[in-house]
């Protein structure tokens, strides 16, 4: 079910969640008298990869989807190489090779409101390195970024569509690639911190440094985990297969875990300092707590790069790994009172037709797909 649109970054979106989490009761089921946000006692975000809005919800029905009249599209974007106007089409294969998606690649693509520079990007990009999930290359071939699925590729995304809510203009909230977007995720900012353990020390930042084995937690400022540790609210991070040492090229892509750039909670100094770290848990742990009906109050689940349907992973392993997810909490004794978060990190260098409203220097980028899937979702 398609809710009326509003422009909405994801960081804002559980910000708002986990602070009612907070102000509420969080122990046991809700009580007969809880009424609205107060039912949900239990909030899952699972935050999947690199897919535009266009590019799996294009042509969803009643939805901002890719402008059209008669079926076809209206509008197209300039391929340099070959001076035509390329229009979105449709793409069933099971595996993309997307396009770049830095902060620079973002600009481009938006063009001041144009939304036209996504095919000259990829092109430049392409074959450009090995490491197929820096958000600067591109693997080598045709480009695909005009390309987008159908209801028969994505069956499950389109039914949690229908039964639940597509929200069609949620936006990533920096204009920039994975890392800085899951900073996001549990702070609402990206940065870089100049003093280590002093917050006022750092100031916003697009791409801002890593941690490394050298400087584990380079994220001085403030991460939401803080507000639901004060507050006695349970909270896990789980990582699909744990996690992984390194992000590394082509032959490193299918080895199991989460990699640093998107484990990103264990690099801030509060989960540290507030002795949290326990509560970043393997996957496993997930469904055995969705099994006993113990999940904790938070929980954000994320996946490695095979999970991921990050370019070049396949979308349907993607689907099936969310399915089972979804899944588990639904069979699970806490259904309902639990909301789940779905939505994709970026754009992933993906055609999208909708300009991003711009809120400051950081954001907001490019739109993303994003669901919301709960027992009181999708009611009238």
């Amino acid at each position: 079910m398609l809710k009326p649109s509003v422009k909405v970054a994801l960081a804002l979106l559980l910000t708002l969640s986990l602070l009612a989490l907070a102000i509420g009761p969080v122990s046991g089921a809700p009580s007969r008298a809880a009424t609205g946000i107060h039912k949900i006692r239990h909030v899952v975000v699972i935050f999947q990869e690199n897919r535009s809005f266009d590019s799996y919800f294009g042509t969803y029905p009643g939805a901002d989807g890719i402008p059209m009249q008669h079926g076809v599209p209206t509008v197209c974007v300039p391929d340099p190489r070959t001076h035509a106007c390329v229009k979105p089409y449709p793409d069933h294969a099971d595996r993309q090779r997307g396009g770049p998606h830095n902060n620079v690649n973002s600009i481009a693509d938006t063009n001041g409101g144009k939304m036209n520079g996504f095919i000259a990007q990829a092109e430049r990009a392409r074959g450009r390195c090995r490491n197929l999930t820096n958000p600067a290359c591109m693997a080598a071939g045709t480009t695909d970024v005009m390309g987008y699925h159908t209801g028969s590729d994505i069956p499950n995304y389109w039914a949690y569509a229908h039964d639940f809510v597509l929200q069609d203009h949620m936006f990533e909230s920096v204009h920039s690639w994975s890392f800085p977007s899951h900073l996001y995720l549990v702070s609402a900012w990206s940065a870089d911190c100049s003093k280590v353990n002093d917050p006022m020390s750092c100031t916003s930042a697009v791409d801002p440094r890593n941690r490394t084995a050298r400087d584990p937690t380079p994220f001085a400022w403030t991460d939401l985990t803080y507000l639901l540790n004060a507050h006695h609210v349970s909270w896990r991070w789980y990582l699909d297969h744990g996690a992984k040492g390194r992000f590394g090229g082509k032959k490193t892509f299918s080895k199991p875990g989460v990699p640093p750039i998107w484990n990103v909670l264990p690099g801030f100094t509060d989960v540290r300092q507030d002795h949290q770290m326990a509560n970043i848990q393997a996957q496993r742990a997930f469904f055995a707590a969705a099994r006993a009906g113990t999940l904790p109050a938070v929980s954000w689940v994320l996946p490695d790069n095979v999970d991921s349907e990050h370019p070049p992973a396949l979308v349907s392993t993607g689907q099936s790994y969310v399915t089972r997810i979804i899944n588990a909490v639904m069979r699970s004794p806490d259904w309902n009172s639990t909301a789940i978060f779905l939505a994709w990190d970026d754009w992933g260098g993906f055609y999208d037709h909708v300009v991003p409203p711009t809120v400051d220097a950081l954001g907001y980028g490019i739109r993303v797909p994003a669901l919301v899937i709960s027992p009181y979702a999708g009611k009238d």
